[in-house]
């Protein structure tokens, strides 16, 4: 059975024809096909004005992305064996980079999976769904997941904010076998633990290799890591040798878990949890004159929207400022961001714009990005999002 069309506009093809995936709302020739005969997540062929085929898309008719193709071919909907066969794919690319069953199996877009991430923690998967598409294919979604790795357990943790974006209701529960509440992580040869209901998933898989290239960084140093949530860039500081380690969150429960996994791998004595907002910690330990060997800046998005940029840009530039404030000569700055909407470049000159106000020498040694579990979409910028400096403040 063909599927219903889904015709564009005039020259509106041109961005699928050069890679990317999806459709928004403006580009489609409602007079042609309505959106509103559209089903949140029904499947459609996407057209070219001309009627010309460009592939399978599932549909949202109150989305602004209005449509994400799920294959370049005719009538090949996301079903079961589609979904078996990506994973498999996705699973095989995580097997041969990673030595442990500790990563992102499936990125979204990225793995040809649009609105699916998927995280294991060993025998247990954890599954944000966001798009209506793969939502109207969960139990499918599920079924593969259980062919394909045949986990323990399932959990969907679907209570991101993005999902009222598409009309999702918000919710969270286990789909299939057991998943205890708290959840084992193995990084880089430090094991940690951390909860189910944390924050995402309850674990970023994204920076596994930036915090890799930091142990050869604060080896013998004072580390400070701030935005530290449940102490994965400074529980594996003092795993690396750092003599001691400051983890600053506004988070108690938070500051918990790094208790608990400094305790786990042998660093208790080494490692201080403070409560605390970030900029307001970094205020007052520069007020009391303590320096670091390293700071690990590494907070969540300043900037979630365009109309943010201003103001997350100066956020960025003001965390970075500070932390330099704490550093010895010569000491490590490790600088992130997760905004999409700030790009390497934004991130860099928030770098050198403290330096600068402060009258310190930087020098970047090593850049970092997402690893290979986060797979970029060429065609589709939104899919590469993290950027990491590693840099000398003198």
């Amino acid at each position: 059975m063909s599927l219903p069309p889904l015709r564009l506009r005039k020259n509106e093809d041109r961005r699928l024809r050069a890679g990317h995936l999806w459709v928004f709302s403006n580009e489609v020739d409602v007079a042609a096909t309505p959106l509103a005969a559209f089903e949140p997540g029904a499947h459609a062929e996407v057209q070219d004005s001309r009627g010309a085929p460009l592939g399978t898309a599932f549909v949202n008719p109150h989305s602004l992305i209005a449509a994400r193709l799920v294959s370049r071919q005719r009538n090949r909907p996301l079903d079961g064996d589609l979904l078996r066969r990506r994973m498999a794919r996705a699973l095989a690319l995580r097997e041969s980079v990673f030595s442990a069953p500790y990563y992102r199996l499936v990125f979204g877009e990225g793995d040809g999976l649009p609105g699916l991430v998927v995280d294991r923690f060993g025998p247990h998967l954890v599954v944000q769904v966001t798009t209506a598409g793969m939502e109207r294919v969960l139990d499918e979604v599920v079924a593969a997941l259980r062919d394909v790795v045949n986990p323990d357990g399932i959990l969907l943790r679907n209570d991101t904010s993005g999902r009222a974006l598409e009309g999702l209701e918000s919710y969270v529960r286990t789909a299939w076998g057991a998943v205890p509440e708290t959840l084992r992580v193995e990084e880089n040869g430090v094991a940690f633990e951390a909860p189910v209901s944390g924050q995402k998933t309850g674990w970023f898989y994204d920076h596994q290799m930036n915090r890799a290239r930091m142990a050869g960084y604060v080896r013998g140093r004072r580390v400070l890591d701030v935005f530290s949530y449940v102490g994965g860039w400074g529980v594996q500081a003092a795993a690396a040798g750092a003599s001691e380690v400051v983890c600053v969150d506004a988070s108690a429960p938070a500051l918990e878990w790094v208790a608990r996994n400094a305790a786990l791998n042998g660093a208790a004595d080494r490692v201080r949890a403070v409560r605390a907002d970030a900029f307001d910690a970094l205020g007052r330990m520069a007020a009391d004159g303590e320096r670091f060997g390293a700071v690990i800046v590494d907070p969540p998005a300043f900037i979630k929207r365009r109309k943010d940029a201003k103001a997350g840009e100066e956020a960025y530039r003001r965390a970075n400022t500070m932390a330099m404030e704490l550093l010895e000569p010569d000491g490590i700055l490790i600088s992130a961001s997760c905004s999409y909407h700030l790009h390497r470049d934004g991130l860099l000159d928030a770098m050198l714009r403290a330096s600068r106000r402060l009258g310190r020498d930087l020098q970047v040694l090593e850049e970092g990005h997402q690893g290979p579990d986060h797979p970029i979409h060429p065609a589709i910028p939104e899919t590469a999002y993290l950027k990491a400096f590693i840099a000398r403040v003198g």
